[in-house]
């Protein structure tokens, strides 16, 4: 496993064919225009996707070297991505997830679902290209912190079970609210991060109050500090 921050990119003599995965499309833009701006030459992002569907239908149709996951998806998620991708295209195209979440059981969840990478979206425009190239040469590509919780899970200290009862009653949309509502993000900083409206945030942070039947933020992050989700 590789620090996306070090050393030298190794994309090959061709450009690194790559599909952008993600449900926000202002996103996504982002992302086209640092890869085109830091990647000249050793990435060439052939297409995008804002759901499963598409996404599996995009990966079939361009065969990517590379495709750029987000882990919470319309449909499914990123797991269901790799899933559904055919099993001829799996062969020649590796996963690397870029998510907001660097919770462990979202980590832990996507490298087993077949990911050969684990990156948050702080990453700048030439980490991103360099960690493209590693992922496309065959190296196992995570964000410093991310990848103790690979580590912990293999060796046992980290429980790997299906998702907790309370937190599957949360829609994909609420696990990230709830994330970063518990880290102490405002609820406009929250808008922010996930390009929604602040009125959105304020129901999605009801919703999971109510779900998980908490009644303040304080409360809120006790419970995902209990459940190693911060």
């Amino acid at each position: 496993m590789t620090d996306p921050t070090s050393g030298p990119a190794g994309a090959g003599e061709r450009p690194v064919r790559v599909v952008v995965v993600d449900d926000h499309a202002m996103f996504r833009r982002g992302v086209r225009a640092e890869l085109e701006a830091a990647g000249a030459g050793v990435v060439d992002v052939v297409a995008e996707a804002a759901d499963v569907d598409e996404a599996v239908a995009a990966v079939a149709e361009h065969r990517p070297g590379v495709v750029l996951l987000d882990v919470h998806l319309p449909g499914g998620g990123g797991v269901e991505v790799m899933r559904r991708t055919p099993p001829p295209v799996l062969a020649g195209t590796r996963f690397l997830a870029l998510s907001v979440s660097d919770a462990a059981e979202d980590v832990i969840g996507t490298i087993r679902g077949g990911a050969r990478g684990y990156v948050t979206k702080t990453i700048t425009g030439p980490e991103l290209v360099d960690a493209i190239g590693r992922v496309a040469d065959g190296d196992a590509v995570f964000s410093p912190r991310l990848a103790g919780f690979v580590l912990d899970a293999f060796a046992g200290t980290i429980e790997v079970a299906q998702v907790d009862g309370d937190l599957d009653r949360l829609t994909e949309r609420e696990r990230e609210v709830m994330r970063l509502i518990a880290r102490g993000y405002a609820y406009r900083e929250v808008a922010s991060e996930l390009f929604i409206s602040v009125k959105t945030v304020e129901t999605h942070m009801s919703s999971v109050l109510r779900k998980l039947q908490l009644s303040s933020r304080h409360e809120l992050t006790r419970w995902a500090s209990d459940r190693r989700l911060l």
